[in-house]
Parts: structure tokens; C-alpha cells; sequence
């Protein structure tokens, strides 16, 4: 009896060491696709792609169930003229829990309209860091792109939890874009395909120079936001810094990628969060964001009167 709970508690030991990090949730959209193209195939592929993101191991680290990171992948399809050749674009989310409370922020939410790969029903998708582009580039430009945004949600969840904590894996999100699969039709992964891509998101936090955004991440989410349950004017002050750190920023390094990345999906937190400011750091808080967060800008103006 006492060998079988000890081989229980082994077990149990291991699962909760080797667990995986991700609970991602994979959709895939084929309205726009040729009823010709037999529908099974989206199902598949929505399948394959689920298991592909929760059943790898992305770090070494160990994740309880309860610490895997909430995210969600919206692939959206249009058909080309190439059999089993699909364009999409992709909508990332993810979230991180902040201290002591259900509430979930938001990490990231971007739409990537750069991805072009091929897929045939039951195809085994694979990714290997060291051999990126595969043997066939429009094959593995899916696999590429997903492990990609993988590593970029743990690189970001854990900066938001200790500075720099998530250098690796910006380091292994750059080693896909330097490795990455290249031929007819692929784009996303050099300087040269646009100013908002792939490239530039993990150059920007991987650049010394923008190294202040580790600060920024870290400060918004450990030293702020997750200190609101112990005391909200002291975390909103703290939140104030982190908007001035990236006043600092833009202003030495305008029109950057990372900055504008930063605020898609927070407006709604932001102003949530500063309405209940005194009035002079509501003040600054809606000078300040309507002028880094354009898209949002008459947002501000208008909640945080």
C-alpha cells in the first residue's frame, strides 16, 4: 500500500513539474473558404493546432495547472489559388491574473495579417528550434508563427512577474524570426515587410536601447496592478510612473512598434483604472494616454473627464 502512494505521489510530482505552460484555445475561421475544400479539414486542423500549443513543453520551467497562461488563437482563412494553400490572419490574446483577484489583464492582443502556409488534412505539424524553416517553407510557416507567439506569451507573462524575467524567451522568439521559413509569398519576418511585424516586435524587446520596457512591463504589472487589492491610490501613483517611463520612451523613440503593441486591449483597464483617481492624476493619466494611445485617444477624453 505504501509503494502505491508513494508512486502516486510521484507522479503527481512530475505532472505538476513538467506541466505544460499554455491554456490556449485555437479557433479556426474558414467562411471564406470554397465549399469545394472538404470542411473536415478546418476541424482538423483547428484540432492539431490546439494540441500543438498545449502539449509542448515552450521552457524548462514547471507549471502548476493553475499557473498555465490563459490565451487565445483566432485563425482567420482565405483561400488562394494554390491547392491546400491558405492566407490568414491571426489574432493572438492572452491574459495574466492580477494578485489576489479573478480579475485578468491583458498581455497581448494583436492581429497578424502576414501568414500564408500550406496544410493537408491529417499533416503532422512540427517545430524544431533548431531546423525552423523545415523542408518545405509554406509548411512550416505555421508551426514557425505559432511557436513564435508561444514564446512571446511567456516572455511577456514573465517580465510581467520579474524584470527581464522573460529574456530567453524574446531570445527564442528571435532565433525563430533569424531561422525563419522564407520563400514565394511568405512575409512577416524581415525589417523590410513593414514597419508593424513579426521582426520588429521582438527586435524592439530585445534591443538594448529599448531595455526600459522591461521596466515598463514589470512596473505595470508587479508593481502596480497587482498591488490595487492592498492599496489602490498607491498602486494608481505607481501606474502614473510606468505611463511617464513611456512618455520618456516615445518621446526618444517615436513611432517604435513595442509602444503602440503595449496598449491594444488596455484602454478599457486604463480608464477603469484611473477614474477612480484624484482629480489631478486623472489629469495627467487622460493628457498622457490620449496622446500615447491614439486609437483610444477620444476614449480617454470622454471617461476621464
Amino acid at each position: 500500500m505504501n509503494k502505491i502512494i508513494v508512486c502516486i505521489l510521484f507522479c503527481f510530482a512530475v505532472i505538476t513539474t513538467n506541466g505544460q505552460e499554455l491554456n490556449a484555445k485555437v479557433t479556426v475561421v474558414a467562411t471564406r473558404i470554397s465549399n469545394v475544400v472538404n470542411r473536415n479539414t478546418f476541424n482538423t486542423l483547428q484540432t492539431a493546432l490546439n494540441n500543438f500549443l498545449n502539449n509542448r513543453k515552450w521552457s524548462t520551467e514547471p507549471y502548476a495547472a493553475n499557473e498555465k497562461i490563459d490565451c487565445n488563437f483566432l485563425l482567420n482563412l482565405d483561400q488562394t489559388s494554390e491547392l491546400n494553400v491558405y492566407q490568414a490572419s491571426l489574432t493572438v490574446q492572452a491574459a495574466r491574473p492580477a494578485f489576489n483577484s479573478s480579475y485578468l489583464s491583458p498581455l497581448i492582443n494583436y492581429k497578424d495579417d502576414n501568414i500564408i502556409f500550406k496544410y493537408v488534412e491529417f499533416q503532422i505539424l512540427e517545430f524544431n528550434d533548431n531546423r525552423v524553416s523545415g523542408s518545405d517553407a509554406l509548411v512550416s510557416n505555421l508551426t514557425a508563427v505559432l511557436a513564435y507567439y508561444a514564446h512571446l506569451i511567456l516572455a511577456f507573462d514573465n517580465d510581467s512577474f520579474a524584470n527581464h524575467g522573460g529574456d530567453i524567451h524574446f531570445q527564442k522568439a528571435l532565433n525563430i524570426v533569424n531561422n525563419a521559413p522564407d520563400g514565394r509569398g511568405i512575409s512577416g519576418w524581415k525589417p523590410f515587410d513593414g514597419i508593424r511585424n513579426r521582426y520588429w516586435l521582438v527586435e524592439n524587446m530585445t534591443n538594448s536601447r529599448y531595455n526600459i520596457m522591461h521596466d515598463v512591463y514589470y512596473s505595470y504589472y508587479r508593481k502596480a496592478l497587482d498591488k490595487m487589492y492592498e492599496d489602490e491610490n498607491l498602486a494608481r501613483t505607481e501606474m502614473l510612473n510606468v505611463l511617464n517611463l513611456l512618455v520618456n520612451f516615445n518621446n526618444e523613440n517615436p513611432n517604435t512598434m513595442i509602444n503602440q503593441f503595449f496598449f491594444q486591449g488596455k484602454s478599457t483597464e486604463l480608464i477603469k483604472i484611473f477614474s477612480k483617481a484624484k482629480p489631478q492624476e486623472k489629469i495627467q493619466a487622460r493628457e498622457i494616454l490620449s496622446k500615447l494611445d491614439l486609437t483610444n485617444s477620444l476614449a480617454y477624453k470622454e471617461q476621464l473627464k
